[in-house]
């Protein structure tokens, strides 16, 4: 599996394969794990998932540490790609971790429903 490298990519591959609304479903049951009160509904639009994905990286960031890093232990992101992003920035290292977030989530979903088909 290619990951998409950018946010367009990755929403456009998720529309086209019929995925966007189980991404939304998969984010939404990964924050609930992580009892961080967000809920996206169903027929958000990408670029309201994105901000709205962003902004609360940002805040957990600035506010909630440990809430965030629980985040990304809950939506098992690379630990090695954290750890590569440049932190003197903290707009632009949230909107990378949001990034981040999307594609790991991203990832479950595919498979899931690749491996899902194939079980049939």
């Amino acid at each position: 599996m290619n990951l998409p490298q950018t946010y367009e990519a990755l929403f456009q591959e998720a529309e086209q394969l019929d995925l966007y609304k189980k991404l939304v479903l998969q984010l939404n049951k990964d924050f609930l794990y992580a009892n961080i009160d967000l809920d996206f509904s169903g027929d958000i639009l990408p670029s309201s998932l994105k901000f709205i994905l962003h902004e609360t990286v940002y805040k957990l960031i600035q506010e909630k540490f440990a809430e965030y890093l629980n985040l990304l232990y809950i939506i098992d992101v690379s630990e090695d790609k954290i750890k590569k992003l440049n932190g003197d920035d903290t707009l632009k290292l949230s909107e990378e971790v949001s990034f981040l977030i999307l594609q790991r989530e991203w990832q479950k979903v595919w498979y899931k429903q690749k491996f899902s088909k194939n079980k049939l």
